[in-house]
């Protein structure tokens, strides 16, 4: 699928099939392209915990208080290991490890949707539940949930932002790549 297609077509997927599983192998392949996300330092933060157990998948559509993700077979769960990169950035590593994250999850989706999979990035659950159903130790942090499945139907597209509203030239708020000019005498 050609680049502007895929990232056209990602979207947050709320309504899975049941009937139909991914290859398992599509799911490793998303995962090695995450892996790819630039990285402060050359240090990677961040980890990977591919779910297929139903049981466990179940339990994390509790932890998130959203049910529909107990619909799919894979769930990856990202994870950051902040020590590292703390360690050479000081309190400026904490902000990278985040960057990190989403840098990865991005080429995560972008993946699963070039792939003809459906996604949806998860960031509100309970951290203490996950940690305890994953038994992940207490220092990492979980960055977010991604179920991954086939799409059932098409979900409503939602407006994106105008980019004239989002991008400004030079200092913030300037909507003019060149200066406006005046001519002296007049108002503009």
């Amino acid at each position: 699928m050609e680049f502007d297609k895929v990232i056209e077509s990602r979207h947050s997927v709320r309504n899975f099939k049941t009937t139909k599983k991914p290859n398992y192998r599509d799911l490793i392949s998303a995962i090695n392209n995450a892996t790819k996300a630039p990285l402060a330092g050359n240090i990677n933060s961040i980890k990977y915990i591919l779910i297929q157990d139903k049981k466990k998948i179940k339990e994390l559509a509790g932890a998130a208080q959203q049910n529909f993700i107990s619909q799919v077979d894979w769930v990856v769960v990202v994870i950051s290991d902040k020590k590292a990169i703390i360690k050479s950035y000081d309190k400026r590593g904490e902000i990278y490890s985040r960057q990190q994250a989403g840098a990865a999850i991005e080429n995560l989706m972008l993946k699963v949707t070039e792939l003809g999979l459906a996604s949806c990035w998860i960031g509100a659950f309970s951290d203490i539940t996950v940690k305890r159903i994953l038994e992940i130790p207490e220092e990492l942090d979980v960055e977010a949930m991604i179920p991954i499945g086939y799409e059932l139907g098409k979900a409503k597209q939602h407006k994106e932002p105008d980019l004239d509203r989002v991008l400004s030239f030079d200092t913030y708020g300037n909507k003019y790549m060149v200066p406006r000019r005046t001519i002296i005498g007049e108002k503009t």
